[in-house]
């Protein structure tokens, strides 16, 4: 636990720095990247971690993946026909998977919600976005493919809660088993 607070630490260091100005785009979107077995770690230490924030002068806003998940799927039109499809066949895992993937990235749903919280935080000063239950996109999608619809988006500093592994400076495994991911244009630190 030592090395996750280090690595808040260090993220928050950056985060009150600005990022550099040699990335192709500058904005401030920050990864805090742990080894998937420190999850519940990260959990027990996000409200000491938000309340230091707050002692030091942030807004801290969050946004729950998880929570927006199950919002999604619990209002889905096709959330019976699911319910009935799952009862016939409980251990058809790939279909059910995909439908509940097709529901999250039809129409951006997910992606549309995040976008949404970041235009409700522009021109905040002061004020730093939590993104929490990163976890909760396996197996539907990964914070990659969102982070890049998103360009342009993001005004405050936000920060991602990444399970996964670091593979270089830019590269990314998803929960440490997903075929590394290049495509970041965020800071990371640790992992």
């Amino acid at each position: 636990m030592a090395s996750l607070k280090a690595d808040f630490d260090e993220l928050i260091h950056r985060v009150e720095a600005g990022r550099e100005f040699a990335h192709a785009s500058y904005e401030p979107i920050f990864y805090l990247v742990f080894h998937p077995r420190d999850l519940l770690d990260v959990k027990r230490l996000m409200p000491a971690w938000t309340s230091r924030l707050k002692n030091d002068g942030w807004q801290v806003e969050t946004f729950s993946i998880a929570e927006h998940i199950a919002d999604i799927l619990g209002k889905a039109p096709l959330r019976k026909v699911w319910l009935a499809a799952d009862r016939k066949e409980p251990l058809a895992w790939a279909r059910t998977n995909k439908a509940l993937g097709n529901a999250l990235t039809a129409q951006n749903r997910l992606q549309a919600r995040l976008e949404e919280r970041l235009a409700g935080l522009e021109g905040r000063s002061n004020t730093i976005l939590l993104v929490t239950d990163v976890e909760a996109l396996h197996p539907y999608l990964r914070i990659g493919a969102v982070e890049a619809q998103l360009q342009g988006k993001f005004h405050v500093p936000t920060v991602f809660f990444y399970p996964g592994t670091r593979t270089g400076k830019t590269r990314l495994r998803f929960l440490g088993f997903y075929p590394e991911d290049g495509n970041y244009r965020s800071v990371h630190v640790g992992g």
